[in-house]
């Protein structure tokens, strides 16, 4: 096992397990290995493949099973299975990534219901214009869509007089930018038309909750939207 500059042997190996589960060399529910056939393949100490398997369980992309037949096992859910279900493609730290994708989520309600509070006349006028960018771009496939949700949640981040929690928001949301290279494409084409239509029509309602300054159906529409990132 190759060590990296910054991380621990632990951070090391559970990155190294994250890559596989993500490329699907280990399916949900499929053992990974136990800690002694870990430690076996990997060299590193027992304590340090304890660690890697903590990682990867509060990362959620593992559980641990006791007993007989038990180990660590690939999950079906977890941050970077919802990033895949947001149609990220990463370049590199895809830990991070998830990370500050959870971070931005947790944010999300703060910032839509400040905008909804303070929002003023050229905000809603510049949300209104991203808004019909977005949709344009939803019929140019899933990067330009990715691109422009971006865009559009930024500006509304802007909207925000917590300038703490916008600029949180904002580093978390560039971080995502700066690492991703593109949304994954999807083989059927009806498919990728649906999943695209409905995401237009999450960032409709919640553009017009924003300008209509309803704060009860910014957290609805919020709600809603999270719950897409599990599909």
């Amino acid at each position: 096992m190759s060590s990296v500059a910054g991380l621990t042997r632990a951070n090391v190996l559970a990155s190294e397990i994250e890559k596989q589960i993500l490329d699907r060399d280990f399916k949900p529910g499929e053992l990974i290995g136990t800690i002694d056939s870990l430690r076996a393949r990997s060299g590193f100490a027992r304590s340090t493949v304890a660690e890697a398997i903590r990682l990867l369980a509060d990362r959620g992309l593992a559980e641990i099973r006791p007993g007989r037949g038990g180990g660590l096992f690939a999950t079906a859910a977890g941050p970077m299975v919802r990033i895949r279900h947001t149609l990220l493609a990463v370049t590199d730290a895809p830990a991070s990534v998830a990370e500050a994708v959870a971070v931005r989520e947790a944010l999300e309600v703060l910032i839509a219901t400040d905008a909804a509070e303070h929002r003023t006349a050229a905000d809603i006028s510049d949300v209104k214009k991203l808004l019909a960018k977005l949709t344009a771009a939803a019929s140019k496939g899933r990067t330009p869509f990715l691109l422009a949700n971006w865009d559009l949640h930024e500006r509304i981040a802007l909207i925000s007089p917590n300038q703490t929690a916008s600029a949180l928001y904002l580093s978390m949301t560039r971080f995502v930018r700066e690492h991703a290279v593109a949304a994954t494409t999807d083989d059927d084409p009806a498919s990728a038309a649906s999943w695209l239509q409905i995401r237009v029509e999450i960032h409709e309602e919640l553009v017009a909750a924003i300008i209509d300054g309803d704060t009860r159906q910014v957290k609805k529409v919020v709600d809603k939207h999270a719950g897409l990132l599990t599909e």
